[in-house]
C-alpha cells in the first residue's frame, strides 16, 4: 500500500510542472475539406477523346499547430499536417507540412518535411479556386511538379529539411532550404519509390537539394523569383537546377463583381545528362500570362 502511494506521489509530481507548461502553450487543431466535381474533354494524339467526370479532393487537410514562448520573444513552434481524401477513404499521417522550430523577431527556422520556396511562388501567377492543386493546378506544366526528386522534378515537399523564413521587410520575405536527402528512418528507400525524401544511395553520394526566394507583396503588386537546385540527386554528376521569376498587378473591381488581375510567370529548367556525355546538358525556357476575376479567385 505504501508503495503504491509512494509511486502515486511522484508521478503527482512530474504532472504538475508539466501541466503548469501545457498551459503556456499555444495550440490549435486545424483543416480544410476542400471536394469538388470535376468534368474534363480532352483530346489524345491518337485521336481517342478521354472524357471523364470525376470527384476530387483538392489540399484537404487536417492538422495541429503550437507556440510556446521561451522568453525574451523566442517562441518554440511545431506542426503536424496529415493528408485527407476526402474523395476516398486515404490519407497520409504528418505527410504535409511537418516540422518543429524557432521563431523570433529575426525570422523563422525549421526542421521537417515541407515544399520548397519556389513553390511560395505558385499563389502569384497560379490558380487559386481549387488551391493552386487538381486539374487546374500550375505544378503540372511549372517546374515539373508532378515529378519526383528521382525523376528530375522541382517544387516538392522535401523531407529531411532544414529551412529558414525571414521577417517582412516593408513588403520583401526571403527564405532559404537545405535538404539533406539522407536515409534516415527508412533505410531501404529507392529513388523511384521515397524520391523527394531520400534514399541510401544520394547519402553515399552526398546528395542534396538547395532552394530559395525573394517576394515582394505590398498592395496590388505581387512578384518573386525562386531557384532549386538539385544536386547528384538524378545520378552522381546529374546537376540540375529551375528558377522562376513571376509578377502579378490586382486592378480590383472594375465593375461590380468583377475584377481584374493580370500575372506573368518566365521559368528555365537546366537538366545535366549523366556522366556518359561529359558537360552535356539540356534544358526548356517557358513563359506564361494570365488573366483572371480576382474575385472569384480568391
Amino acid at each position: 500500500m505504501n508503495k503504491k502511494l509512494v509511486a502515486l506521489a511522484v508521478a503527482g509530481a512530474f504532472a504538475l510542472p508539466l501541466a503548469a507548461q501545457a498551459q503556456t502553450a499555444n495550440v490549435t487543431l486545424y483543416g480544410r475539406l476542400n471536394v469538388d466535381l470535376e468534368f474534363v474533354n480532352g483530346k489524345q494524339p491518337d485521336g481517342s477523346n478521354p472524357t471523364v467526370n470525376r470527384v476530387s479532393s483538392n489540399s484537404s487537410r487536417l492538422g495541429v499547430r503550437g507556440t510556446e514562448s521561451l522568453g525574451g520573444g523566442l517562441n518554440a513552434i511545431f506542426q503536424i499536417e496529415s493528408s485527407i481524401n476526402g474523395d476516398t477513404n486515404g490519407g497520409n499521417l504528418g505527410g504535409r507540412e511537418t516540422f518543429v522550430g524557432l521563431q523570433g523577431s529575426w525570422g523563422k527556422a525549421t526542421v521537417g518535411r515541407f515544399l520548397a520556396p519556389e513553390d511560395d511562388l505558385h499563389p502569384i501567377f497560379g490558380n487559386a479556386p481549387t488551391l493552386t492543386t487538381s486539374i487546374l493546378s500550375t505544378a503540372d506544366l511549372w517546374a515539373q511538379g508532378t515529378l519526383n526528386k528521382g525523376q528530375g522534378g522541382f517544387d516538392a515537399r522535401l523531407g529531411n529539411s532544414i529551412r529558414y523564413d525571414s521577417p517582412n521587410f516593408s513588403g520583401f520575405t526571403a527564405a532559404l532550404q537545405y535538404s539533406t536527402r539522407d536515409s534516415s528512418g527508412n533505410p531501404d528507400a529507392t529513388a523511384s519509390t521515397n524520391g523527394d525524401n531520400g534514399d541510401h544511395v544520394s547519402e553515399l553520394r552526398h546528395a542534396n537539394v538547395v532552394g530559395g526566394n525573394l517576394i515582394y507583396a505590398n498592395g496590388p503588386i505581387n512578384a518573386g523569383i525562386s531557384f532549386e537546385r538539385n544536386n547528384k540527386v538524378r545520378c552522381p554528376t546529374c546537376n540540375d537546377l529551375d528558377w522562376t521569376i513571376t509578377g502579378a498587378y490586382d486592378f480590383g473591381t472594375i465593375m461590380q463583381g468583377f475584377g481584374l488581375r493580370l500575372a506573368a510567370v518566365y521559368e528555365n529548367t537546366k537538366y545535366e545528362l549523366d556522366s556518359l556525355v561529359p558537360g552535356a546538358t539540356t534544358s526548356r525556357s517557358e513563359l506564361k500570362s494570365l488573366t483572371r476575376n480576382p474575385r472569384i479567385a480568391r
